[in-house]
């Protein structure tokens, strides 16, 4: 499998988002980086934290679930748990919610920002077992830099 080069894809989400002020402008084009440098992917996109839930954000790919309780599925766990929920077969995963059926596998990193959930960024692909170790550490590191570029902005979406 090649690996994305997350370094480049780091210096490319800085130079995209660093003078950018508005939020979901912000977020829009940060799922879209991911979405279009990532191979192997059918869905991405940006669950917002709203008190006890996860409500649909920006994303790339078909219709997906609008609303995920916090420690329901994937999603939810990996916002409940303030972990990283790496799946290969998400079909195994107890609870999945099942928005594609065509989806496989899936990362789910959650969103900090001043130490607060702000929500989760889910990558889904429809092969069994997309994402490995290297994917995770990078896919965090993007998140970290989207989360501290966050931190500049009033609000979020």
């Amino acid at each position: 499998m090649n690996h994305a080069d997350y370094r480049l894809l780091d210096s490319q989400l800085r130079a995209l988002l660093g003078d950018e002020s508005d939020a979901l402008a912000a977020t829009s084009n940060f799922v879209a980086l991911l979405y279009n440098a990532l191979d192997d992917v059918n869905w991405l996109g940006i669950y917002v934290r709203r008190g006890d839930e996860l409500v649909l954000g920006p994303f790339q790919g078909k219709t997906a679930c609008v609303r995920i309780k916090l420690g329901d599925g994937v999603c939810g766990t990996a916002a409940a748990t303030l972990a990283t929920q790496r799946v290969d077969d998400v079909h195994a995963f107890p609870g999945h919610i099942v928005c594609d059926a065509d989806s496989r596998s899936e990362i789910v990193v959650p969103l900090l920002v001043n130490r607060q959930l702000i929500g989760v960024l889910d990558i889904d692909s429809p092969s069994l077992a997309r994402f490995d170790a290297t994917d995770q550490r990078g896919i965090e590191a993007l998140c970290d830099t989207f989360c501290s570029l966050q931190e500049t902005r009033s609000g979020f979406i």
